[in-house]
């Protein structure tokens, strides 16, 4: 029998109880969201500013695509990838076109997709570039976040996600972030295959690089003969006010071939805001010469491409262009930034504020290991917002691309409040 919560209190004691304790939730219990606002067990409102780590970028239980998830869900759900389906060649048609690559590998998780991608690399590797077997190397960096899977851990800065998880996988070479000049000195290594990267770094604070680092990666890349792969899955689909964080501050919506403004990866990783929150959907797209290492038998999965995420993600897709989220992340990223610089000149508690589009953080004045940026973010629940802390002194803001102008003004104001005050009681 399915037991049905009455309390935020019962809701906690019964995960508690009964689940994993892999996770540190802000204790607030959702039950119900809608657009930029989530309620909880007990019907109070909050303000998203957290947006399940930016899956939810066109907002909670979009009617759209929550639309297409019931309607698919009547007719068919999954066949496996043994038969073909009526939604899997249409969705892949316009998710290449859409992101300007030949062909796309379909997934279900972001740790998948990234798993993929390094699969793909390392055969190319050896099949296209001649790298001897098993000695290929990626590039990756420090403070990155890709996931928790073994191999995804084996080259992760976090302590915490890797102790007692060993054995690690090798063939990984870690470097510094926005190191142009290590990242050069990296490649001359003798079986480079490829460089995994996030365009803007979300989990360790919302890390973004010098302007001329991600073209420099790409042209690097060319130069070394190494595959340029860009983890989209929390900066893409609109969230940094460009459709993906590679373009850096280019203005289109859609890919956009002026490579002054677009570097284009070798692998695109994209999942979380690809279907909108609703449905778990990842992928992988890259062009003829590097997907055709993939033959049958190869990769796969049973649940990657079935036909309820073919039709979510297109719906997600196409909700972010028909509402033109991409430029509102643009537009209400700046607003946001301009309120929380002007507040940190005057607050002691507020030392920077950084971000693009709708991806931001504050970073608090304390000690990475303190407990204020979650005593705030506990403080802001409070007061009808929600966020979550990431690298101990940092705040990471990232509402819904739906939000408006004036929520947007009325969550700076909550933000606003609930750090002076809290600044008040510790003075």
């Amino acid at each position: 029998m399915i037991h049905n919560v009455a309390t935020s209190k019962e809701a906690m004691q019964l995960e508690d109880k009964y689940g994993a304790h892999n996770y540190h939730p802000l204790p607030v219990v959702l039950s119900k969201g809608e657009g930029v606002f989530v309620w909880d067990v007990e019907g109070k409102k909050y303000f998203d500013f957290l947006s399940a780590y930016s899956a939810v970028n066109q907002g909670h239980c979009h009617p759209r695509i929550v639309g297409a998830l019931k309607e698919q869900a009547d007719t068919l759900t999954l066949t496996s990838r043994a038969f073909y389906n009526d939604a899997l060649g249409s969705y892949e048609k316009y998710v290449t076109e859409y992101f300007g690559f030949h062909k796309v590998l379909p997934m279900n998780t972001g740790a998948e997709g990234v798993e993929t991608a390094i699969k793909i690399c390392r055969k190319w590797g050896y099949e296209k570039k001649g790298v001897p077997e098993n000695e290929g190397e990626i590039i990756v960096f420090d403070q990155n976040f890709h996931g928790r899977t073994t191999t995804i851990i084996s080259f992760s800065s976090d302590a915490g996600a890797r102790k007692n998880f060993g054995p690690f996988t090798h063939g990984f070479v870690k470097i510094p972030y926005n190191d142009v000049e290590e990242l050069e000195r990296a490649l001359k290594r003798p079986n480079v295959v490829g460089v995994l990267v996030e365009p803007i770094q979300g989990e360790a604070g919302v890390n973004v690089p010098n302007d001329d680092f991600i073209p420099a990666v790409g042209e690097l890349c060319k130069k070394h003969n190494a595959l340029f792969i860009a983890d989209e899955i929390q900066t893409g689909i609109g969230r940094t006010g460009s459709f993906l964080a590679v373009c850096g501050n280019c203005t289109c919506e859609h890919h956009c071939e002026r490579q002054s403004t677009y570097t284009k990866p070798d692998m695109l990783i994209l999942g979380k805001a690809i279907s909108g929150g609703v449905y778990p959907v990842s992928a992988v797209l890259a062009d003829n010469e590097v997907m055709s290492v993939i033959t049958p038998g190869t990769h796969g999965s049973t649940f990657g491409g079935n036909p309820l995420a073919c039709e979510v993600a297109l719906a997600a897709l196409r909700v972010i262009d028909d509402e033109h989220l991409t430029q509102n992340a643009r537009k209400l990223g700046k607003i946001f930034r301009d309120r929380m610089a002007a507040f940190a000149e005057k607050s002691e508690m507020v030392t920077l504020v950084r971000g693009r589009g709708l991806l931001n953080a504050v970073v608090i004045n304390d000690h990475p290991d303190s407990s204020t940026a979650w005593d705030i973010c506990v403080a802001l629940k409070d007061n009808g917002l929600l966020a979550k802390p990431t690298h101990g002194n940092i705040i990471r803001f990232a509402p819904p691309l739906v939000m408006t102008e004036e929520q947007l003004h009325e969550c700076c104001d909550i933000i606003e409040r609930t750090i002076a005050e809290y600044e008040a009681v510790e003075a």
